[in-house]
């Protein structure tokens, strides 16, 4: 037997989940319709009804959760003047790797006068996790964006810290082709980032919001009336950008909720935030 016959045998090649989820909105007659659906391996997308003009599609997972070699692509477009929702029914759970990443890819597109909400539930890091996540979104001149990832790492309840997490997540963010928003997260499973007070501080849950509009200014003062402590929020042009801080995912959650209820379209959080 070769050498690379026995390396293959000491490490078979497992099933890995693969998912690949696309959706169209398109503004008609006052609301906003579905114009095209995909769906391929363990990404779903379910369209519940509501009673908002904004088109709500809700991404699933059906793979219950993710693991090293793991690969999920999200892709949503929002016509012009579309208003499109896009959330989660329930954390998504990134689990122990073998070795490599899991990597998710979410690419969302909204034309002149649309505007996105992203609002997927948090993300559960366990220990031995490894994420890799990116989000690319293209805003036509007129177009807006409230978004927002949170990050838990390990479950407070059965007293998980995941220590050994590693994650990876990355946002760009442009405007007619031109870069507007550039930033980067990485967990390495250093100590010193659990710790740093210029890091998480000993915090077990993070997210960051990004709105996007015109008017983002007028947004700020209720914004930081609204922040916990351990949150801030800053003002650059059009981009309002939060960061979140908290000690279990509860907290997080009720600090995020009124924010996201305040910047989102909508006027409120998604209904299955609060089931």
């Amino acid at each position: 037997m070769t050498a690379l016959a026995v390396a293959t045998a000491d490490f078979p090649q497992m099933q890995r989940a693969r998912g690949d989820g696309r959706v169209t909105a398109a503004w008609r007659d006052g609301k906003t319709e579905l114009r095209t659906l995909y769906q391929d391996g363990s990404a779903k997308i379910r369209l519940p009804h509501t009673h908002s003009p904004a088109l709500q599609a809700v991404l699933m997972n059906t793979a219950g959760g993710l693991t090293g070699g793991d690969h999920l692509r999200w892709t949503a477009t929002a016509g012009p003047g579309a208003q499109l929702v896009i959330t989660t029914p329930a954390c998504e759970r990134i689990y122990r790797s073998l070795g490599p990443d899991a990597r998710v890819e979410n690419r969302i597109a909204a034309g002149d006068g649309a505007h996105v909400d992203w609002l997927p539930q948090e993300t559960i890091l366990f220990d031995g996790a490894r994420l890799d996540r990116r989000l690319d979104v293209d805003l036509a001149a007129t177009a807006t964006l409230t978004a927002v990832e949170a990050v838990l790492l390990g479950r407070e309840a059965m007293g998980e810290t995941a220590r050994s997490a590693r994650l990876r997540d990355v946002w760009r963010i442009r405007r007619n082709g031109r870069l507007l928003h550039a930033e980067a997260t990485a967990l390495t499973a250093d100590p010193r980032e659990r710790e740093s007070l210029s890091l998480l501080a000993g915090a077990r849950a993070f997210a960051t919001v990004l709105h996007i509009a015109p008017d983002a200014e007028r947004r700020l003062d209720a914004i930081r009336a609204l922040l916990p402590p351990t949150g801030g929020a800053s003002l650059i042009g059009e981009r309002l950008t939060i960061r979140l801080l908290a000690p279990s995912g509860i907290v997080l959650r009720r600090s995020l909720s009124p924010i996201i209820a305040l910047l989102s379209k909508a006027g409120a959080i998604p209904r299955l935030w609060t089931l």
